[in-house]
């Protein structure tokens, strides 16, 4: 795992072994101001429209795309879109695969864990957001099921997972442990305290996607939570009572 800046301030981590393109950006580089500043790539957020285009045109820059990053609606799902083609519309789901060469697929998240996939032997990639609604419903494994429909082969999938909130910052309450373990009790397991309750996020989303048999994968380790001067986090400011919060944006491109 190395970390890189651009000429332009522009700032990401890159895996090595995902070959490919791509880049869990942080919010350094960008032009939003305010509670925001930086590189805010969400719609969602307080922002304008020309702010949010011309952050998304440096992560393209960043990239070489000759196309804009790619993006859909996310609602917190296990859905996946296959594409060929820039995206119509504005699709809901949570991950995006492709096998076309120049078309740089990305998602954002505030806390949730991003995760990009490569297959180099088959040219395959994918982006998944994963919160914990989308990584208990299975939207790890959706992903790599529709990046082998194109034509990848488990063992030959790299994952990364990016910046997401740490144990140490995710603190939740007896019902959302009750979730879990009423589905599988051995989901216990990554939970931990006794007064406060705190929730294992990037472990839980490595075993949903070793568990779908890509065991070639890890989390680099970057909690969103801890450090405001590179990530947006949508718990901390909502802790600290700020009235917006910016969206970070992870993606990947087969180079054309």
């Amino acid at each position: 795992m190395n970390f890189q800046k651009l000429q332009n301030g522009v700032e990401f981590f890159q895996d090595d072994a995902l070959k490919y393109p791509h880049g869990f950006f942080t919010r350094k580089g960008g032009v939003s101001t305010g509670e925001i500043a930086g590189l805010n790539c969400g719609r969602g957020a307080d922002d304008s429209t020309s702010n949010v285009d011309e952050n998304r045109a440096r992560v393209g820059s960043a990239l070489s795309a000759s196309l804009p990053v790619q993006t859909v609606f996310q609602c917190h799902s296990a859905d996946v879109l296959t594409i060929d083609a820039p995206i119509e519309g504005n699709p809901k789901c949570d991950a995006i695969v492709t096998a076309t060469k120049d078309l740089p697929i990305a998602i954002m998240t505030a806390d949730c864990a991003p995760i990009l996939f490569s297959d180099i032997k088959a040219g395959v990639i994918g982006a998944a957001h994963a919160g914990w609604r989308g990584a208990f419903g299975g939207v790890a494994t959706n992903t790599i099921e529709a990046m082998i429909a194109l034509g990848a082969n488990r063992d030959n999938i790299r994952a990364v997972v990016g910046p997401c909130i740490s144990m140490n910052n995710y603190e939740v309450g007896q019902e959302f442990v009750e979730q879990f373990t009423d589905e599988d009790p051995s989901f216990f397991e990554y939970f931990s305290g006794n007064d406060s309750i705190y929730f294992n996020l990037p472990r839980f989303v490595l075993d949903r996607i070793r568990d779908a048999g890509v065991k070639n994968c890890e989390w680099i380790g970057e909690c969103t939570y801890g450090d405001e001067t590179r990530y947006y986090s949508y718990r901390r400011a909502t802790h600290r009572g700020e009235a917006d919060y910016g969206r970070l944006i992870h993606a990947i491109m087969l180079p054309a």
